[in-house]
């Protein structure tokens, strides 16, 4: 009777985790679609968006702004747009996620469904555009002539550990967004401040006249180990330091415990705010 039981229990969460999977891969598929409908770049627009915006950059920093940019960052054009593409990922992850509850209000009140999938799935959503930028960086490569190396093969780990943070934060910014409306407009000035507290487009080494607890606060910033992994293995070729991976996993797991226990401990009172 007991193997019974437990063989139907397995049953259940085998056919429930088929649904979610099924359902994440529809909504991705529906988001992608209304995000390049009647667009006549499609999806050939990820991939000059970052172009031109490293170019805008690159240009704007070489000419006007030099000391804000560093004199030491080698093949400036390929740090920046790593760097830009990097935090764009996680921008455009959380700010979607912490929507997502809300905008799925008449879809959660006719369908029985596990809510956790829609802030995941906007994450999902952005590692697809995100794939998009990574072939402008390859452009950048080929045409500065920088040979890719075996290094990349860090390159699926580090997007893990990105996703995982990002599915973290994402979890925790849906259900606040659900009870505190404000939050919604508060992790836009967020995402501000923390674009200009991470090296996008000037040099780590910069902050070493500054005070020790504005280093550490750059240091401690999760974004600065995810664009340095990312950098390593494509513009330094290099495999990312321990201290660098260390964080990485931190932050992931960090992200991840809390955004769980904030959803988790919320969401069966979603259905009488959204």
């Amino acid at each position: 009777m007991a193997s019974t039981n437990a063989n139907a229990v397995a049953s259940h969460a085998e056919n429930g985790l088929k649904k979610d999977l099924y359902i994440l891969k529809q909504l991705v598929g529906k988001d992608f679609k209304l995000k390049y409908r009647r667009s006549v770049l499609g999806v050939l627009w990820s991939v000059l968006n970052p172009l031109l915006m490293m170019i805008v950059m690159s240009a704007v920093f070489s000419s006007f702004f030099v000391g804000l940019r560093g004199a030491n960052i080698v093949n400036y054009p390929l740090y920046l747009i790593l760097g830009n593409i990097t935090f764009g990922l996680m921008n455009d992850a959380t700010s979607s996620s912490l929507t997502s509850i809300i905008g799925s209000a008449s879809l959660l009140k006719k369908v029985k469904i596990h809510r956790f999938v829609f802030p995941v799935q906007k994450v999902l959503f952005g590692l697809v555009n995100f794939a998009f930028s990574l072939i402008a960086v390859a452009v950048v490569m080929l045409w500065f002539r920088i040979a890719p190396t075996w290094h990349l093969l860090w390159l699926p780990v580090v997007l893990i550990l990105l996703m995982l943070f990002c599915m973290g934060v994402g979890l925790a910014l849906s259900a606040l967004a659900v009870f505190f409306r404000d939050v919604i407009h508060l992790w836009s000035v967020v995402i501000t401040a923390w674009t200009y507290a991470t090296p996008l487009f000037w040099d780590i080494s910069m902050i070493q006249g500054m005070s020790p607890l504005v280093q550490g606060i750059i240091y401690a910033n999760p974004m600065y180990a995810y664009v340095t992994f990312m950098r390593d293995i494509f513009l330094y070729q290099a495999n990312p330091s321990p201290a660098i991976l260390f964080s990485c996993v931190f932050w992931a797991a960090l992200a991840m415990i809390v955004g769980y226990l904030v959803f988790h401990k919320s969401e069966h009172k979603f259905i009488l705010f959204i």
